[in-house]
């Protein structure tokens, strides 16, 4: 049998304060954020919401603290990584995360001048809504 590994995690959710952008000794970008999703729950039950803990580096880290404000709408996709450590009182620490890899715009721009790209924006026609399309003749295969 073959050995097989897959870790990925997709979100979508919103940002629960300002991602504020560190530096490392070496001067690599990062920030850690927490991102508010909601989670399904029994019909009539109160709605769950879980604060998942997420760390970018590099141009992510950059472009999340640009353009990612506290209540903004952020889908992001990304590794769960579980890190170990000891703290300064030699007690043993954990903490799982996402190890985010890319970051998507949820909400439009609403002040905004351009138009949002969608990939179905580029092939409907102008005022056509998604229920309008028929998705069966539309389809490549």
């Amino acid at each position: 049998m073959a050995n097989f590994n897959f870790n990925k995690v997709i979100l979508g959710g919103r940002v629960t304060s300002d991602i504020e952008v560190k530096q490392t000794q070496s001067g690599i970008a990062v920030c850690s954020f927490s991102l508010a999703v909601n989670r399904k729950v029994a019909k009539d039950a109160e709605q769950k919401t879980d604060f998942i803990e997420c760390t970018a580096w590099r141009q992510t880290a950059e472009f999340l603290s640009r353009y990612f404000k506290k209540g903004s709408s952020l889908c992001i996709v990304g590794s769960l990584q579980k890190r170990e450590w000891t703290d300064n009182n030699g007690n043993k620490r954990y903490a799982t995360e996402v190890l985010v890899d890319e970051a998507l715009f949820v909400d439009s721009k609403g002040d905004s001048s351009q138009e949002e790209y969608s990939p179905m924006s580029a092939k409907m026609p102008a005022g056509a809504k998604l229920e309008d399309v028929d998705t069966d003749a539309d389809l490549p295969f």
